[in-house]
């Protein structure tokens, strides 16, 4: 069967007194448009109250993967 090459945008979020780390992720495909949300999502961060990112920390990667075709992803 074919397979593809997607790009897996994870972030990941950290703050005092969760018993985990907290996750989101989206498919793109393509490394560009994976690094351009990955890029805009850290902007948004980075404009936040020092307040907001004294609690909140994040974590972001776009991660290549081999997967089985995505219906709708173009």
């Amino acid at each position: 069967m074919t397979t593809i090459k997607i790009f897996f945008f994870l972030m990941i979020f950290s703050s005092p007194n969760m018993p985990s780390v907290k996750y989101n992720a989206i498919i793109y495909p393509t490394e560009e448009q994976c690094l351009t949300a990955q890029s805009n999502f850290v902007r948004l961060y980075d404009a936040k109250p020092l307040e907001y990112k004294e609690k909140v920390i994040i974590h972001t990667e776009c991660i290549p993967i081999k997967a089985f075709p995505v219906e709708g992803l173009n």
